[in-house]
C-alpha cells in the first residue's frame, strides 16, 4: 500500500486462516472446472501470457540425473521424460498454494 493510499488496513483475521486446514473448507458452492474451459485457458508467468509450443535450450544436467532419466525412459526420449517431470513437478507446487491463497482469501472475504 503506498502512502497516498485511502484504504484502510486489512479487517482479515489472519490467525484464523492461517490456522485453517483443508477439511475445514467448504468448497461445496465451487463449480467444477469443465475440460471446455480448460481446453480454453491460457497459461501466464508474472500475468504475461505464455506461447503454447516447445522452446529449444541447451543445459548441463548431472550425469547421474541423466542416466536415470534415460534408464527410466526406456524406448521413449528421455528429454520429454524430463519435460514432463518438470510439468508435473510446477503444476502440484504452483497449484496447490495458488489455489490455498485464493480458498483462504475468498473465505475471510465471507466472515
Amino acid at each position: 500500500m503506498n502512502k497516498n493510499s485511502t484504504s484502510r488496513g486489512s479487517q482479515t483475521d489472519w490467525e484464523y486462516v492461517d490456522a485453517l486446514q483443508d477439511e475445514d473448507i467448504d468448497l461445496s458452492d465451487i463449480p467444477e472446472v469443465t475440460a471446455e474451459q480448460m481446453a480454453r485457458a491460457q497459461l501466464r508467468v508474472g500475468g504475461q501470457p505464455i506461447p503454447k509450443g516447445k522452446v529449444r535450450v541447451s543445459m548441463f544436467l548431472d550425469a547421474a540425473v541423466v542416466a536415470y532419466f534415460k534408464a527410466q525412459a526406456g524406448e521413449r526420449d528421455y528429454q520429454t521424460l524430463i519435460n514432463e517431470v518438470l510439468k508435473a513437478n510446477i503444476r502440484e507446487h504452483d497449484l496447490e498454494a495458488i489455489l490455498r491463497r485464493v480458498i483462504r482469501e475468498e473465505l475471510a472475504a465471507v466472515r
